[in-house]
């Protein structure tokens, strides 16, 4: 939820991309919840969620903002957990949160509080199995983050979910972004900012890679206030994509570079940043459900493998952009698993496609099951046939028959595994 160029606290209007935004936050929210407690043998979950530009809590029409997602999200999830978890005969699980508010703003940090202060207490009255945690910081993110990080720290909170939602400022270092992915395994971050900022950056910072990423529209470093006559074309989109994903992979395996849909033109973009691909997935997922980002290029398992002059789609994330991907993946996923040899374990191929795919799960299943090139093997020998099956600790493996295709050459770069430390992933369902 952001600050500067919001009326905090008189009340600030929502706008269109926000509320696209906040609705993809709250439903990722409820499902990385979902994912998280699912171990049979699990009683407590542990996690920290840091807001760094919390806003005022509630816009003036009354809808909530990010905190109060957070917190909202916090409730209906666990209640939804424990019914289901009850409904299998497993025990209720606990969820320990600790919840970080950030605004430079004093007024408005306090009118936050005044918003979440009946919520929590609401919270603590009904249930006795989620626990949270509230601190309140009134500092610019930057200058609030060394006392953010070692509070968690302190809290030896493995769990970390950042919210940076700047108001299209330079608020937020690239720097910081990598320090936050690098304190655990298990953190995550929601990234947003206005692609002229990213442009402003790299003109002083990397004007070489601004010149390649840009040159094929016409567009040189010097040439910045151009941008706003060709941010309405999909060609634009494509290389600002390029553009955010070189910039910013260096701060986790998986980024997720897809702008928020704005029919006057690609500005915002909502980044999010994973050490896990099981978080790239979900969110992949979500993404689908929703509809509401946009990405420019291939649809299969390299979606910057081609050339932005002569080929490339707008993909919404809506059904038909699904059909078009499964037809690029019947190919791309055999041509993966002949770089490693005949065979690959599914968690070993999750590590390596999600971290240039926007596909959804199922189309990834669907296409493993329906290649006249693989097949997918359990643990003991015997052969997937439906989707919701397959395992990570299943085995995708070439047949010994196989159709004419070319193996290795695959075009574009190569896929990028992550290099970070990664956690133990949860099975696929």
């Amino acid at each position: 939820m952001k600050t500067d160029g919001y009326a905090w606290p008189q009340g600030a209007e929502l706008d269109d991309h926000s509320r696209r935004k906040h609705k993809i936050l709250r439903e990722y929210f409820h499902q990385y919840l979902t994912v998280r407690c699912q171990l049979p043998q699990q009683s407590k979950f542990r996690l920290a969620i840091v807001d760094g530009f919390s806003g005022g809590g509630r816009y003036q029409c009354g809808s909530a903002g990010s905190p109060i997602i957070f917190i909202e999200e916090l409730d209906r999830a666990l209640e939804a957990i424990n019914l289901r978890r009850a409904l299998q005969g497993l025990g209720a699980i606990e969820i320990e949160c600790l919840l970080v508010f950030n605004d430079a703003l004093p007024s408005v940090t306090a009118m936050l509080a005044s918003y979440c202060a009946p919520l929590v207490a609401a919270i603590k009255q009904k249930s006795s199995k989620l626990h949270l945690d509230v601190c309140y910081f009134s500092e610019p993110f930057e200058a609030a983050y060394p006392a953010i990080r070692d509070l968690i720290a302190k809290g030896r909170y493995r769990n970390v979910l950042y919210n940076l939602d700047q108001y299209g400022h330079a608020e937020v270092d690239i720097t910081t972004l990598q320090d936050i992915l690098r304190a655990t395994p298990s953190t995550e971050v929601f990234y947003t900012f206005a692609i002229q900022t990213l442009l402003t950056y790299l003109s002083g910072r990397d004007p070489g890679l601004l010149l390649r990423q840009l040159g094929h529209l016409g567009i040189r470093p010097t040439d910045l206030g151009a941008l706003e006559g060709v941010m309405t074309k999909t060609e634009w989109l494509g290389a600002a994509e390029r553009l955010v994903f070189e910039t910013l992979r260096t701060c986790a395996p998986y980024v997720s570079p897809f702008s928020i849909r704005n029919p006057s033109g690609w500005r915002y973009w909502m980044i999010h940043f994973a050490n896990n691909y099981r978080a790239r997935q979900v969110y992949n997922d979500v993404l689908h459900d929703n509809g509401q980002l946009d990405h420019f290029g291939r649809s299969g398992l390299n979606m910057l493998a081609y050339d932005p002059e002569r080929e490339g789609r707008l993909y919404l994330f809506e059904a038909e952009d699904r059909a078009i991907a499964r037809t690029n993946l019947l190919s791309d996923i055999p041509k993966l698993v002949s770089e490693s040899g005949d065979a690959m374990r599914v968690n070993e191929f999750y590590e390596a496609a999600y971290s240039a795919t926007p596909s959804h799960k199922d189309d990834i299943h669907a296409a493993m099951l329906e290649s006249e090139d693989l097949e997918v093997v359990t643990r003991n020998g015997g052969l997937r046939r439906k989707g919701n099956t397959i395992s990570i600790g299943d085995t995708l493996r070439l047949k010994a028959q196989r159709s004419f295709f070319p193996m290795l050459g695959r075009s574009g770069p190569p896929l990028l595994v992550g290099g970070a430390e990664t956690p133990q992933a949860n099975p696929v369902k």
